[in-house]
């Protein structure tokens, strides 16, 4: 199966941002809140945490991709989410990320799509790749 383009995204990877994730994921790091420990830890600016880049559901509308798919909203579940990381995000970059559907199986009353989103920065380089498994379960009879 050939990756089918679903949708694309650019967002900024704020400061602040990167302070609210850090507490709201309870980042014991201080790099993540410090620019004095982030550079002293070899980072130029604050890193983001690992899983910064679910900022984008902020930007995306994800009713409307879920539909695009031809699923049904009321019956998908997220089966899993994996980040691979190029090298770190951090404080000011610009980040541009183009997802595209990478399997779409059955599996009994289950159909299985998973989605791969590859996010570059301005210089065109890859920063961070998302794979993501949706699940939507069988109509109930």
């Amino acid at each position: 199966m050939t990756a089918d383009f679903v949708d694309e995204v650019t967002f900024d990877v704020e400061r602040g941002k990167i302070l609210e994730f850090a507490r709201a994921t309870f980042a014991e790091d201080p790099v993540h809140t410090s620019e004095a420990s982030a550079r002293a830890a070899g980072f130029a600016r604050l890193p983001a945490t690992p899983t910064h880049v679910v900022v984008a559901g902020h930007h995306r509308d994800q009713r409307r991709f879920v539909e695009k798919l031809g699923l049904a909203f009321d019956r998908v579940v997220v089966g899993s989410v994996k980040w691979t990381y190029v090298r770190p995000l951090l404080a000011g970059d610009r980040v541009h990320g183009v997802r595209r559907v990478v399997d779409d199986r059955r599996k009994g009353a289950l159909r299985i799509v998973t989605l791969e989103t590859d996010y570059v920065d301005t210089a065109g380089e890859s920063v961070v790749v998302v794979r993501e498994t949706l699940i939507e379960r069988g109509a109930q009879a």
